[in-house]
């Protein structure tokens, strides 16, 4: 079954109740990677708010250069973001952090249990549902544009570690997605929103509903043999640790911070 853009703009309108990115939809059945066709597109001229969707990537990217397969069946979308307010080029996991709350918001006001895994994986029954690459563009220590790519599993099949939409639904009582245009439409009002709150309402704002959906918070972590608990993130992106140190007489938990990328948490069943 094809993607029907039609659909998707008329839920995109049914839902909004303000437009802070004004969408200009365009969609292809294949491309290397939404992402870089976007970046092609701004590069020709598109505007804030152009969106790219693909039914396949052939190319896909993950963090840290790794490869995003995507298959027939997944969300592939990219959305470009400018900037009229100065946003330091150190903060740029702001984004990410901004999307993943918003997606996993607009996922559970409508009934689909989505918390986060730091830093970027939107996450469902303690498997990976999605997640979120933002890559930007910098001048002068500020970020100028950004593409926010995001890959959501629906149909197509996924490792242990995934799970896919429809068939979380397919447990359920209900389904509250019921087609790809509907999660589409989600996802970028998810997006829209978490900007738009990071934006209007600054980042502690963000950050504290981030952290009320990281499923990360409390876990332990080991780190140089030592044990530590998590305890938060900060406004760079950067996972915040209590450290259990001995001295000669107590306990001492310095708080370290690391960074994304150097260690893994791993997925674990929810114990909800």
């Amino acid at each position: 079954m094809g993607f029907n853009l039609q659909n998707l703009e008329a839920a995109l309108k049914a839902a909004r109740k303000y437009t802070y990115l004004p969408f200009s939809l365009h969609f292809f059945e294949s491309v290397s990677s939404t992402n870089q066709t976007l970046w092609n597109l701004l590069n020709q001229g598109a505007i804030s708010g152009t969106v790219v969707i693909a039914t396949v990537q052939t190319a896909g990217r993950g963090q840290w250069g790794r490869e995003w397969i995507s298959p027939v069946g997944g969300l592939y979308v990219s959305v470009a973001i400018s900037f009229d307010h100065k946003i330091e080029a150190t903060d740029s996991y702001q984004l990410t952090f901004a999307t993943a709350w918003g997606i996993a918001s607009q996922l559970r006001q409508c009934g689909v249990d989505v918390g986060i895994k730091w830093p970027n994986d939107l996450v469902l029954n303690g498997r990976k549902l999605g997640g979120i690459l933002t890559e930007t563009k910098v001048n002068k220590g500020q970020i100028t544009q950004a593409v926010i790519g995001v890959g959501i599993n629906w149909t197509n099949p996924v490792p242990e570690t995934g799970i896919n939409l429809e068939s979380w639904q397919a447990s359920q009582d209900f389904r509250p997605i019921t087609c790809l245009e509907m999660l589409t439409s989600k996802v970028l009002l998810g997006i829209e929103s978490g900007m738009e709150c990071l934006f209007q309402e600054g980042v502690s704002i963000l950050l504290s509903g981030y952290l009320d959906l990281l499923i990360n918070m409390g876990d332990r972590v080991y780190i140089n043999n030592l044990s530590g608990t998590v305890v938060g993130v900060t406004s760079q992106g950067n996972l915040r640790v209590d450290l259990e140190t001995y001295n000669t007489k107590e306990l001492i938990t310095p708080e370290i911070y690391i960074e994304p990328g150097t260690i893994s948490l791993g997925y674990h069943k929810s114990s909800v």
